[in-house]
């Protein structure tokens, strides 16, 4: 009598092999975020005050300062007098506003009032030189700054005094190296964010900005095999701007009859939305240039922001970005501490047979550690206990929150900033449309961040 062959008992190659893909993906996101929480550790903790501080003023490069204004931001006055109070010993402030009614020239003149020693003006007037309009408010600024290295500053950012002398450090530091770099054509500084006013929306975006996304943010830029950038706080020369025109393909020593008819410098950025961003990749790419981190943050006060305005905020940016680097949008949500942390527990089981549950309290509780270390590394001080427990809610909604945004981004192509429409195409072009700009569905915005704007009756201007 025959034997029937017994079934094979082998475990299936395909979910091993899986299960191992999910395991070593946990295993890289750790290695990124202790890399960063070690890098604002060893960058944050300890900020010397530089040379340059107290050097003569011929002996220093100079630095324009460049801080568009539109508005009355949190905190607009402290905001604005860091930069008047830099310890630094040749600056000067240009303060640029689109419209001589803009509520923000009165507290502009006040400073300049009070430090007569500061060189410091305002400039009324925008330039449309494309659909940005904080180009089209910085254009001016721009032209007329008197220095080649320029500081771009967003209004609602405020900056320790010695931010600018340890910015300018790094730009000089990058020339003298051995064996030589690539030479720093820009310099940033992490967003901290702070939340006074309590709104929900503006507490998620601080847990958010201060734990992940700083993290995130420090590993990458530690790594630097990729140009990452934000915005709020920027040094870059004149000169590389004048160089580059926003296609990031690398410049050669003659230009193609291709290139011949493209803006360059500022204004060929006036077409992104996120021409902080597309900056700092085309002094990447196109110069062959890197950037560095100086040991300062961008100090970032909200006001209030509902939970909807955070929504929203963070549909634009993923949507900007889904058209500037694809691949890294879509890879987004595997970069996630729910999403991630599931994918281990369920690696974990199939291999090891480590159960589930205890797996993601021991993972969450790591999780949480190492993000309220790098709160504390760019802070300066832990987290306060008066603040913990609404920091800590504020921080699990961000991370429930995180997939179904991601999910809203990716179904639209249709932003709105600062109270206008637009349209994201290629390479994080954009377009005005009249659009509702983001297909809302459930969510309701009941206001927008400009609803409150009230123009000052004024018709006297500086410039």
């Amino acid at each position: 009598m025959e034997t029937q062959p017994e079934p094979d008992q082998s475990p299936s190659l395909f979910p091993f092999i899986i299960a191992t893909i999910g395991l070593a993906w946990y295993v890289v996101l750790w290695n990124i975020g202790l890399l960063g929480c070690r890098t604002g550790r060893r960058r944050y903790r300890m900020r010397p005050r530089s040379p340059l501080a107290t050097a003569p003023p011929d002996s220093v490069p100079g630095v324009s300062i460049l801080r568009p204004l539109k508005g009355l931001d949190a905190n607009l006055y402290e905001n604005l007098e860091s930069t008047f109070t830099q310890e630094y010993p040749n600056f000067e402030i240009i303060l640029s506003v689109a419209d001589e009614q803009d509520q923000a020239l009165p507290v502009a003149r006040d400073l300049i009032s009070k430090y007569p020693s500061i060189s410091a003006r305002i400039i009324i007037g925008e330039e449309v030189v494309g659909v940005n309009p904080k180009v089209n408010n910085l254009i001016r600024s721009y032209r007329e700054a008197t220095h080649d290295i320029l500081w771009v500053i967003d209004s609602g950012v405020s900056v320790a005094p010695g931010t600018l002398a340890r910015s300018v450090d790094l730009f000089e530091s990058s020339t003298h190296t051995r064996p030589p770099k690539r030479r720093v054509a820009l310099v940033h500084h992490v967003p901290f964010v702070s939340a006074p006013e309590g709104f929900l929306g503006s507490r998620i975006e601080e847990a958010f900005l201060n734990t992940n996304h700083a993290k995130m943010y420090l590993a990458i830029n530690t790594v630097s095999i990729e140009s990452c950038v934000v915005g709020k706080s920027n040094l870059y020369r004149r000169s590389d701007l004048e160089r580059v025109n926003g296609s990031l393909k690398p410049q050669v020593h003659t230009e193609s009859d291709d290139d011949q008819g493209c803006n360059r410098g500022l204004a060929a950025f006036g077409k992104f939305l996120a021409e902080d961003n597309m900056i700092a990749s085309a002094l990447w790419h196109e110069l062959d240039l890197r950037h560095d981190l100086s040991c300062d943050v961008a100090h970032n006060a909200i006001g209030k922001m509902s939970l909807s305005d955070y929504v929203w905020r963070r549909v634009r940016w993923i949507r900007v970005r889904k058209h500037m680097v694809i691949a890294a949008t879509i890879m987004e949500p595997f970069t996630e501490n729910l999403i991630a942390s599931s994918i281990a527990a369920a690696s974990l089981r199939y291999l090891f047979g480590i159960p589930i549950w205890p797996f993601l309290v021991v993972h969450h509780a790591a999780w949480l550690w190492v993000d309220l270390d790098v709160y504390e590394s760019l802070a300066g001080h832990p987290l306060p206990a008066d603040r913990r427990w609404w920091f800590i809610t504020a921080w699990c909604l961000r991370e429930l929150l995180a997939l179904p945004i991601w999910f809203l981004a990716m179904l639209g192509n249709e932003v709105i900033w600062r109270g206008k429409n637009y349209e994201v195409l290629r390479a994080g072009e954009v377009k005005g449309t009249s659009g509702d700009g983001n297909h809302r569905g459930l969510f309701i915005r009941w206001r927008q961040r400009d609803s409150h704007y009230q123009p000052l009756p004024s018709n006297h201007s500086d410039t």
